[in-house]
């Protein structure tokens, strides 16, 4: 006999299900939700003054309404059928007139009485509520022969009694059956519901721009850009924000401006020992010792300027409207003029705030780079969604992926990839990098189409 084997549902598998449908769920209330501040504290605002007007219009409907529409109806009712028991008393034609002109007068009703007619059969109609609560009534209240007819007639409503010598005609408007406080109820509702959702949309608003203000400021100021950030307003915990943001800036202000007088200081006193060891060399002539402490001191010249360039990150230059094509074409030109093989492909006319000397120290470091380990450079400009996107290109041997976000760090060389007795001490990547995330941008190594290495410099606007 063969074996029988059967596929039993794992016991998770409900509980996965259940996740799913969870994760599908938070989904869609995301793509419905608002995203912005504003957007969702208005729901919280409208959602339950919707709630309150359904809730108060249902009790209105169902107590008030309801109510008085009934009581109209039954005052209407009674007066029919005390008006017919009152013709049935009547011995003349003038009594049954008096009566009549009588119970109009007093009434709202058109009454008539034609002698020797008999009761029409019902006639078949929907309905409407007036019409079902004015049937209750004279269920209720009339002890002869009925037909309630809205056909006739559509903007009033008749009432045939079947009389011993007769048909009594009761016309009656609908209005003489309806209230108009259900339309001032719901126009007062709707009117006063616009108006507070209109002040409160006005001082959400209010509240949600000094949000923006602030937003903007920070974006601003983390993008290097002055700013002019002094005003505090709305809330208290958005004064709050707004007060520890300018701290902040103030800090990290004189941070910089403390950092820069330092290697400003430094930068005197190393330069000035310097400078008697290059006179000191130079009157001892051409001795071979002298022509190697020579070398050595425009070497330590040489690191000094890199160590203060990267410590001090242009971070005093001030951001201008800046053309990028332009910009693109004098650093390709001042890199010709050097011996290096570049290659230009500026984008269409785009300006953008950036620091010009700061950029240029970026891309000189980049192209530098890319033309001491290739033969050709490829400078490309693209606009991008929020900016622009600016591709070195290089033909040499590139750098594997797991090392591309490790040769930003600071004297960081691969030898691996990179030929060690070629100039250059490890801070070239780390200052295009830092110039540009003090842009608000950054840089990141890819493949380049042209085998080698391609680094991508993103300038937000």
């Amino acid at each position: 006999m063969n074996d029988l084997s059967f596929d039993f549902p794992s016991a998770d598998l409900p509980s996965a299900r259940l996740d799913k449908l969870e994760l599908r769920q938070r989904h869609w209330i995301k793509r419905v939700l608002p995203n912005t501040m504003f957007g969702r504290s208005l729901l919280l605002i409208v959602m339950p003054l919707i709630l309150v007007q359904v809730i108060s219009a249902w009790v209105f409907y169902a107590r008030h309404w309801e109510t008085v529409a009934h009581r109209f109806a039954a005052d209407v009712a009674a007066e029919i059928a005390m008006l017919g028991e009152s013709l049935q008393l009547a011995q003349t034609d003038l009594q049954r007139n008096v009566l009549i002109n009588q119970a109009e007068a007093e009434s709202e009703l058109l009454f008539t009485f034609d002698r020797g007619v008999s009761l029409p059969p019902p006639v078949a109609s929907g309905g409407s509520q007036t019409e079902d609560h004015l049937r209750t009534a004279l269920s209720e209240r009339m002890r002869m022969p009925y037909v309630v007819d809205a056909v006739t007639d559509p903007g009033n409503l008749s009432v045939l009694v079947q009389l011993p010598g007769g048909v009594l005609d009761a016309t009656m408007s609908y209005k003489r059956l309806n209230t108009s406080t259900t339309y001032i109820f719901i126009l007062w509702m709707i009117g006063s519901s616009v108006l507070f959702f209109v002040v409160a949309a006005i001082f959400l608003r209010n509240q949600v721009k000094s949000l923006r203000r602030l937003a903007a400021a920070a974006d601003g100021f983390g993008k290097g850009r002055p700013i002019a950030f002094s005003k505090v307003e709305g809330a208290l915990e958005v004064r709050q924000a707004a007060i520890a943001f300018i701290q902040m800036r103030d800090r990290i202000q004189r941070q910089i401006r403390q950092r820069t007088d330092m290697l400003a200081g430094v930068s005197h006193d190393l330069r000035t020992p310097l400078t008697r060891m290059k006179l000191a060399l130079e009157l001892i002539g051409d001795d071979p010792t002298a022509a190697e402490l020579k070398s050595d001191v425009v070497e330590m010249e040489h690191l000094l300027q890199v160590y203060l360039d990267f410590a001090r990150g242009e971070g005093t230059e001030t951001p201008v409207d800046t053309d990028i094509a332009v910009l693109l074409q004098d650093i390709a030109a001042a890199a010709a003029r050097e011996g290096k093989a570049v290659s230009v492909n500026e984008p269409p006319e785009l300006v953008v705030p950036i620091r010009p000397n700061a950029l240029r120290r970026c891309l000189g470091n980049l192209i530098a780079n890319g033309a001491r380990y290739g033969s050709q450079v490829w400078l490309t400009g693209r606009p991008a969604e929020d900016g622009v996107d600016i591709f070195v290109d290089d033909d040499g041997p590139g750098i594997p992926a797991a090392e591309r976000d490790h040769v930003f760090q600071p004297f960081i060389r691969l030898d691996s990839s990179r030929n060690p007795s070629t100039g250059g001490i490890g801070l070239g990547l780390t200052i295009a990098r830092d110039v540009a995330r003090s842009h608000g941008g950054d840089v990141r190594l890819e493949t380049s189409p042209q085998g080698g290495l391609r680094a991508r410099v993103h300038l937000p606007k």
